[in-house]
């Protein structure tokens, strides 16, 4: 079975869900000490991110949505090590190639899918640190 343009968001969206779930757990400021080991996502968590990620290489097939399946990839590895930041990059960086794919017409999304797209994105940039000026225009996409 070939992923469709729904399946592909609603497993980005899952993605999504788990790391807002996650970061809000997080403390504010994390004391040095702590950071060798970091803060872990439980078990469960990461097996459920895992078979989001293991549901999208599934379907994925040879469909033009496969491109993002390594940086799906890449955001559980981060997520399994405690690495929030990380993962949310990665899954900027996927939300960034869809549209890039959309742009190329390899793929077409709804109008209410692309809210969903700008509503992952903004889910995501409010886990990032701050409002700093060397951040400014990341995570907007690629246009």
């Amino acid at each position: 079975m070939e992923v469709e343009t729904g399946d592909a968001l609603e497993i980005l969206g899952a993605l999504v869900s788990h790391l807002k779930i996650y970061s809000s757990k997080l403390p504010s400021i994390v004391p040095l000490s702590v950071v060798p080991g970091g803060y872990k996502p439980s078990p469960e968590a990461i097996a459920s991110y895992e078979q989001a990620v293991t549901r999208f290489r599934e379907q994925a097939g040879a469909s033009p949505f496969r491109r993002i399946y390594d940086l799906l990839v890449e955001s559980l590895e981060a997520f399994e090590a405690g690495w929030v930041l990380k993962a949310v990059q990665s899954l900027l960086r996927s939300l960034d190639l869809l549209e890039l794919m959309q742009g190329e017409k390899a793929v077409r999304f709804a109008a209410d899918e692309e809210g969903r797209l700008r509503e992952y994105r903004s889910s995501l940039q409010k886990i990032l640190p701050g409002k700093n000026p060397e951040l400014e225009g990341a995570g907007k996409g690629m246009s």
